[in-house]
């Protein structure tokens, strides 16, 4: 039964024009500064995302991740954020909802990573379908992302649930894709046409740049170009159809998520070898460049 009590604020429906929101990842701003000393703060991070230029934080709901405190913060810094779920069973998703629903101000979004790894995609279908009911009967705008050691690590698999799951919008997070099924360099037209359909059904995007042998490499390093600019040709791709299917008052939500460590390449003293925080900086400045373009080509008529 639809709970008939009246929707947090942060629920309600914008009335804005269509528009690009660019959120930094809490996870990703894990074990930085990159010159080295005391990791930052939560309300240093905070700080730091504001004053780059950030419309908001992504926030994963996990035990080790201080996410009350982020929520906190942002409110206080008057950014919004989104939350990165992670359902195991239906049960337990229903009360991780009703604690999401409680929060002040409520979350923009919910992102769902789904642990179980189903063999058969009619069975991942069913729990997909009943959480993103759950969710969205509670007022949120729910979608689920692209993810290597989830329901949807595979890119085929997920083209299956997806055709199962027709109420599903994606998060694309591409890089997991690439570099788990080993594109070959160039892309051929198969694959592209399989990213593709990824592409048409994403109201959402996740920002990292892969090859195919690593998840995450410096977005500034000129032999890494190539990957760049592939990435950078999908996310224009993807904004540009979401501008095409979606209303007025409509947002695209960009997240740079740059993971620590054991993400990023690093050297031999365990320490990545790129600023991933100028990383996150130049991947913004890039992502809005995509954006101002198809703007202009819309005035431009």
């Amino acid at each position: 039964m639809t709970d008939a009590s009246p929707l947090p604020q942060a629920l309600e429906k914008r009335n804005e024009p269509l528009t690009l929101r660019i959120f930094q990842s809490l996870w990703g701003m894990s074990q930085l500064p990159f010159e080295g000393g005391p990791e930052w703060s939560v309300a240093e991070k905070v700080d730091r995302i504001a004053a780059g230029g950030f419309d908001g934080i992504d926030i994963g709901w996990t035990p080790d991740l201080p996410c009350e405190e982020a929520v906190e913060r942002a409110r206080a810094a008057g950014l919004d954020y989104g939350l990165v779920c992670f359902p195991r069973s239906v049960e337990r998703f229903r009360e991780q909802v009703a604690t999401f629903r409680a929060l002040d101000p409520a979350p923009i979004y919910l992102n769902m990573q789904p642990i179980p790894k189903v063999f058969s995609a009619e069975e991942g279908a069913a729990l997909l379908s009943e959480w993103i009911w759950t969710a969205e009967d509670a007022g949120f705008r729910t979608l689920v992302e692209t993810h290597r050691d989830r329901m949807t690590t595979d890119l085929r698999f997920t083209l299956t649930l997806m055709d199962l799951v027709p109420e599903m919008r994606m998060v694309a997070d591409l890089s997991h894709f690439v570099v788990g099924q080993e594109f070959a360099w160039p892309v051929d037209g198969e694959d592209q046409a399989l990213v593709r359909r990824v592409l048409e059904r994403s109201d959402m995007f996740h920002g990292r740049v892969a090859s195919r042998e690593q998840v995450q490499i410096a977005v500034g390093w000129e032999h890494h170009r190539q990957w760049l600019d592939l990435f950078l040709g999908w996310w224009e791709e993807g904004f540009r159809g979401w501008r095409q299917r979606s209303g007025p008052d409509d947002e695209l939500i960009f997240v740079t998520e740059l993971g620590p460590p054991w993400y990023a390449i690093t050297g031999p003293d365990g320490k990545e070898l790129s600023d991933r925080w100028d990383d996150a900086l130049a991947l913004q400045r890039h992502v809005r460049g995509i954006w101002e373009r198809l703007e202009s080509a819309v005035a431009a008529g």
